[in-house]
């Protein structure tokens, strides 16, 4: 299989993230919350691609828990930085003896970015829950990163999407 073909296959669309997605379940149970708009689905869920030609899920930040499965393809790498500044990794893949992981969860106020770093593509899935609302997503940007992260800004801006 080739990424066009799941391009089409699954519907995939590009993503303001970076990548390609596909909202595949939205629960019609509602939950109250304490963000704008207050109600969100009780769950959300995606199929996510990246791409030799779009490699990058650039840091950005989501209010929700969010889950993912590695699904096909090549292992994805995630950089995870906490609420107490530390930078994390981990890479999301089925080949345990490399310690690879096959699901991740990252939770709501962790930025996050993801990069394919070989292969053509890598097949996710995210389940998000409270479901997934772009009024609780948040891109990160150079000077943010710059101010907030400055002994880890080298390792960082290569997925800050720039210019954003």
């Amino acid at each position: 299989m080739h990424k066009n073909d799941l391009i089409q296959q699954l519907s995939l669309q590009s993503h303001p993230e970076g990548g390609y997605y596909s909202e595949i379940y939205r629960s019609g149970m509602m939950i109250e919350t304490d963000r704008v708009g207050q109600q969100r689905s009780a769950m959300t869920s995606i199929y996510y691609l990246l791409t030799d030609d779009s490699p990058i899920d650039y840091f950005h930040i989501n209010k929700s828990d969010i889950m993912h499965y590695f699904h096909l393809g090549s292992p994805v790498t995630y950089f995870l930085i906490p609420p107490d500044g530390t930078l994390q990794k981990c890479k999301l893949g089925l080949d345990l003896t490399k310690g690879e992981v096959p699901q991740l969860l990252v939770p709501g106020g962790y930025w996050k970015a993801a990069v394919l770093e070989e292969g053509e593509f890598g097949l996710l899935g995210e389940g998000v829950a409270p479901g997934f609302d772009f009024r609780d997503m948040k891109l990160g940007k150079d000077e943010d990163f710059r101010q907030q992260f400055p002994h880890i800004w080298d390792q960082l801006v290569p997925y800050i999407k720039s210019g954003y």
